[in-house]
């Protein structure tokens, strides 16, 4: 009997060859809805592929909340008139950021730009699935958000981001210096893309918003700073940020772009709150005593980023105007401490002196030791500089001072008590 065939062998077996048989491939049902389905977008081709982009246009009478986005065309970053001899807007900005280039910008020189990433720790493994950017372009700002439908349309994205930058010579970011920017210049670099704004100024908000709202505000989050300073809360299209990255795997596992619809929002809120800000914390530096600032908290802020600026005129004149509104007691004599010190630095000793005496009445052991000194070394009345220093003692001895800052006064006090007694007995 001739040996079968392998082909009837497997035949015998019930085994079909051949594709004759076969029903035709069906197609792989839809998991999800697509991006451009829930977003109304479009492609823009670059050297690296294609890349998704969502673009609105916000007209240059809107406000974010109470704040206006941007000043009408051809006027400053101030939404209010500057006074004669005042600096120019972003002079006090750029002293502040330590980039003298911001100073003479022009606002379609500056772009605003937030991040959505993978995860919220930075490094090789992490990148941005979405980057929004705006600019203000004709007086109207102009917000466009790039998606990576997939981690391959990584370069696309890069790509299409570059060239909407082009045009700026600035960034505006809110903690970009720590997190966007280093992780931008990482995805970049690791697929040999020249970064856009490598000599770009930047101005990130953050630093800036602690250094105002530290004393005022609970929360510096930009969502918190757009709420209670800008007067502008999101509505219930907003997503937490932290559940973004949770959002953005489940649509790469789905294909459904749905719930990215508020992840498309919260990007948006976050890259316009940017715009408001700049033009918003750019008025209040550029006219810190202006009636708008209603806050004493945020005039004595002001004061100390001007004290701290070396702008020590106009930083008294805000303590000032700050200790005439409504202030925490707590902070109202830490002020006043600030500006008797600063009173001292200018050279008005009788201003200084008359603080002393107003804080030393309420029992402050710094003022007993200012006045202490003053009549020590430059009235050179040492009988009442020991006064103030023995009161000074008194008071550190029966006050409520946690231990170790009762210990450090007694110590510098006695000092100066047995030297001043010293002094007392030899003029006698």
């Amino acid at each position: 009997m001739p040996a079968r065939s392998l082909a009837e062998k497997l035949k015998s077996l019930g085994v079909k060859i051949g594709a004759s048989d076969l029903l035709p491939a069906q197609p792989k049902p839809k998991m999800g809805v697509p991006i451009e389905e829930v977003m109304d977008g479009r492609w823009i081709a670059t050297r690296r592929g294609e890349a998704f982009v969502f673009e609105q246009t916000f007209p240059a009478d809107y406000r974010h909340g109470n704040a206006p986005l941007c000043p009408p065309e051809g006027h400053s970053l101030s939404p209010a008139p500057l006074p004669p001899r005042s600096p120019a807007p972003l002079h006090t900005l750029a002293q502040w950021a330590n980039d003298s280039r911001l100073a003479d910008l022009p606002l379609e020189a500056f772009a605003f730009l937030d991040a959505e990433t993978s995860g919220l720790s930075g490094g090789t493994g992490t990148y941005a699935f979405m980057v929004g950017a705006g600019r203000f372009e004709a007086g109207t700002f102009h917000l466009a958000q790039f998606f990576m439908r997939d981690p391959s349309e990584e370069p696309a994205l890069l790509e299409a981001l570059a060239d909407y930058l082009a045009p700026a010579q600035a960034l505006v970011t809110y903690n970009g210096k720590a997190f966007d920017v280093p992780l931008l210049v990482t995805r970049y670099s690791l697929h040999s893309i020249p970064i856009p704004f490598k000599d770009y100024s930047h101005i990130d908000l953050l630093p800036l918003a602690r250094r105002l709202w530290r004393d005022r505000l609970p929360s510096r989050s930009l969502k918190y700073i757009e709420e209670n300073v800008l007067g502008a809360p999101r509505t219930s299209q907003e997503v937490p940020g932290y559940e973004i990255p949770y959002l953005y795997f489940d649509y790469l596992r789905t294909g459904d772009a749905r719930p990215l619809a508020s992840v498309f929002y919260h990007n948006a809120m976050d890259v316009v709150a940017l715009a408001a800000l700049l033009n918003h914390v750019s008025h209040m530096l550029a006219d810190p005593l202006h009636e708008s600032i209603e806050h004493g908290l945020d005039r004595i802020a002001l004061a100390k980023l001007f004290e701290d600026l070396g702008k020590w005129d106009e930083a008294a004149r805000l303590y000032e105007r700050g200790l005439e509104q409504k202030l925490p007691e707590a902070d109202f004599w830490q002020a006043v401490q600030r500006l008797s010190i600063l009173q001292r630095r200018r050279g008005d000793l009788s201003e200084a002196v008359r603080l002393w005496e107003q804080a030393a009445a309420e029992g402050h052991i710094y003022a007993h030791v200012e006045l202490a000194k003053h009549y020590e070394h430059r009235v050179r009345d040492y009988a009442t500089a020991h006064q103030w220093t023995q009161k000074a003692m008194e008071l550190a001895r029966d006050s409520s001072l946690p231990v170790y800052m009762q210990k450090h006064w007694l110590e510098e006090l006695s000092h100066r008590q047995r030297r001043l007694e010293g002094k007392v007995i030899g003029k006698s």
